[in-house]
């Protein structure tokens, strides 16, 4: 009889979490400045994430600006040194070079550690939060259901976090080495080095997350009614603002917009905005830099030298790859977290 009371006590302890009221997981510190205290309406909550936004990105605009000043200014001085001697000219390119570099270095390096921590915060939230949507699913019946997108969620957010941290970052410093050295020297081998680990790097995200979306299409996790307009809008967003792999999360679009209809879980829409707060700025700063750079780029074009204006490109191109890294991340589980939606209601 004894056995049997602590047997049911036991039960009772494991059984109890489940009917109470569950909570998503408290926002990272990163994000929680950006938390409105109220989060019923989802439409109204990502209003004021944006509106306590756009404050914080002025003065990251208005240092951009001055370095693309400083840049500017730079090729012109050095176009206006160049004259017909080739040792002039070579001299003149090993000085703008070493400007661009000088200029970009510190700041292309604050962005990639900015992505990085981004990263790491994503993933470490959702391994908070995946249990939780689980056990909201289990509450209602889906627990077979609800296991399978866990394991398949946990297995993409690990596996993706790993390898962006572990293997991108580091290999963008790489990146950016091979660049600065192939517009110093003019070499035609670190060019071709640099190159082969842009495309390396492209092709190890491409491939996670073409990896990822065959996954929802096999499971069916995206199935659903979603309005033709609506998708086609959906896709196109995240073709134009996520470069790298756009059209690959594009793919995924459906999960997250049909997901929108069942945005009933307090729990659900918590988490959402969580992860939203904590990628908004990030992704927002490095966007900033990145069409600076482009602008930047096109305007020393005019009147700097190919060397000076490949280098300006490859510095854009690392906070493309930053954006690619940091869109997939939160991509990957905001539509993680949309398909348990759809199982919670």
């Amino acid at each position: 009889m004894k056995r049997l009371l602590a047997l049911l006590l036991l039960l009772s302890l494991v059984v109890m979490p489940v009917w109470g009221e569950l909570a998503a997981p408290e926002v990272p510190e990163a994000g929680a400045k950006y938390m409105p205290e109220e989060t019923k309406s989802f439409g109204k909550s990502l209003q004021h994430i944006l509106k306590e936004l756009l404050p914080i990105l002025w003065p990251n605009l208005q240092e951009g600006l001055g370095a693309a000043a400083g840049l500017i200014a730079a090729c012109m001085l050095v176009g206006l040194l160049r004259t017909e001697d080739p040792m002039a000219q070579k001299c003149a390119d090993l000085v703008g070079a070493v400007s661009i570099a000088a200029l970009l270095l510190t700041r292309t390096g604050a962005m990639i550690r900015l992505g990085e921590t981004t990263v790491q915060e994503l993933s470490e939230y959702e391994k908070l939060l995946l249990p939780c949507m689980t056990a909201a699913m289990a509450a209602q019946g889906g627990a077979a259901t609800g296991a399978a997108l866990y394991a398949g969620s946990a297995v993409f957010n690990t596996v993706l976090s790993r390898l962006l941290v572990r293997l991108m970052v580091p290999v963008q410093y790489l990146y950016l080495a091979a660049a600065t050295a192939a517009g110093v020297l003019g070499s035609g081998p670190l060019k071709n080095l640099k190159d082969t680990i842009k495309d390396l790097l492209l092709w190890c995200l491409k491939t996670m997350l073409s990896l990822f979306t065959a996954y929802l299409g096999i499971t069916g996790v995206v199935s659903g009614s979603a309005d033709a307009a609506a998708l086609k809008a959906a896709k196109a967003t995240f073709g134009t603002f996520i470069p790298v792999v756009g059209s690959i999360l594009a793919d995924a679009s459906e999960a997250v917009l049909v997901g929108t209809g069942v945005l009933r879980s307090a729990m659900g829409i918590y988490g959402i905005l969580a992860i939203l707060a904590v990628f908004l700025e990030p992704f927002c700063r490095i966007g900033i830099q990145y069409l600076i750079l482009r602008l930047t780029g096109s305007l020393c074009a005019m009147f700097g030298t190919k060397t000076q204006t490949a280098l300006i490109a490859d510095f854009g191109e690392v906070m493309r790859m930053l954006l690619g890294m940091t869109g997939a991340m939160c991509i990957l589980l905001l539509v993680s977290t949309v398909c348990f939606l759809k199982g919670v209601g």
